[in-house]
């Protein structure tokens, strides 16, 4: 047994403790530097035949243990602590249970460790993978109702060009605007509330050209933040298929009626526009709808969409927390 240490000063027993550790952690990072970067490896490669891994493992661990007692026996007690007096033997049962304790333990930790980090690892790989999945999937979204956009409008411009209208060129500044919202703001996750409202308002305005007095449009709005944050694009879904479904095929008068209304984070959309009973069945539920509602799902957490489809009139109303946003 090494030489009574409270012979020595703290610092003392402090320093020849800081030594001896140093000196035994030579075969208890040996073999914990094999288990991990070189066992564990075989193991995982050569699943089908894990006896020789594990031999090897087993060789290196008992030859860790021999090089820790002749470390200790030969180097740590008579160099460091000054002392062979009454120490059991190198080799004895019992030192040699102790010093596979303690690189066993070092060995156990630093697997756990390992294992840890690689759940975390394959996780957060998953997680990513999965993330990657649904931006593709929210990209096709927006790009499918991109063309369509673009096509409606495209037809307004054609219609004013033919008949020489003045407005021709107020319309193709505020389709500038619109396609400069589309193409670049919308590719952000989030904007303004207040930028897709005046993305609203300039397609209302070029969708009023077509319609002249027979349509009735109005558009109440009540926002307490026109700085809060919306994802892109899932408002004008709604209002262009009250246009192409509704005012568009209607041979009467017809109307649509918008009350958007945000309170503490809370966004409430109505929309109610009147349609042609033959088109109760192709408005229940198009594709237009379907792609908001599939992104409604991708975005946020919390959020309702109820469509009533009457025989001359069609309502959806759309309800969003905007605290439950998933960034993706």
């Amino acid at each position: 047994m090494v030489r009574v240490l409270h012979n020595y000063t703290v610092v003392q027993q402090i320093i020849m403790t800081l030594k001896a550790s140093v000196v035994l952690l030579i075969p208890k990072l040996t073999f914990t530097y094999y288990l991990l970067m070189i066992g564990m490896k075989e193991i995982f490669t050569e699943k089908k035949d894990m006896v020789w891994p594990l031999i090897r493992i087993t060789v290196v661990f008992i030859l860790s243990v021999v090089l820790l007692r002749v470390l200790f026996y030969y180097y740590v007690n008579p160099y460091i602590f000054l002392s062979r007096d009454n120490q059991p033997a190198p080799f004895s049962t019992e030192s040699i249970l102790v010093g596979a304790l303690e690189i066993g333990l070092i060995a156990a930790v630093a697997v756990i460790i390992k294992f840890i980090r690689m759940h975390h690892l394959l996780v957060q790989k998953e997680k990513d993978l999965v993330r990657e999945k649904l931006e593709t999937e929210l990209k096709f979204l927006r790009n499918q109702i991109n063309p369509h956009f673009l096509f409606n409008t495209l037809n307004n411009i054609y219609a004013l060009a033919r008949r020489k209208s003045d407005d021709t060129a107020d319309v193709v500044v505020k389709l500038s605007k619109l396609l400069r919202f589309m193409l670049y703001e919308s590719k952000s996750r989030l904007v303004k509330i207040n930028d897709e409202i005046k993305m609203l308002d300039d397609y209302i305005e070029l969708e009023k050209i077509r319609y002249n007095g027979r349509l009735t449009i109005s558009f109440l709005r009540e926002v307490d933040n026109e700085n809060e944050q919306l994802a892109p694009l899932l408002l004008i879904t709604f209002v262009e298929n009250a246009f192409k479904h509704g005012a568009s095929e209607s041979r009467f008068e017809s109307y649509i009626h918008m009350e958007l209304k945000l309170q503490d984070k809370m966004l409430t959309f109505n929309i109610e526009n009147t349609k042609e009973a033959s088109a109760r069945n192709r408005l229940s539920e198009n594709i237009g709808l379907s792609n908001v509602r599939r992104q409604l799902e991708l975005l946020y957490s919390d959020h309702s969409v109820i469509v009533e489809n009457e025989d001359l009139n069609f309502k959806v109303n759309l309800k969003i927390n905007l605290n439950s946003y998933a960034s993706i």
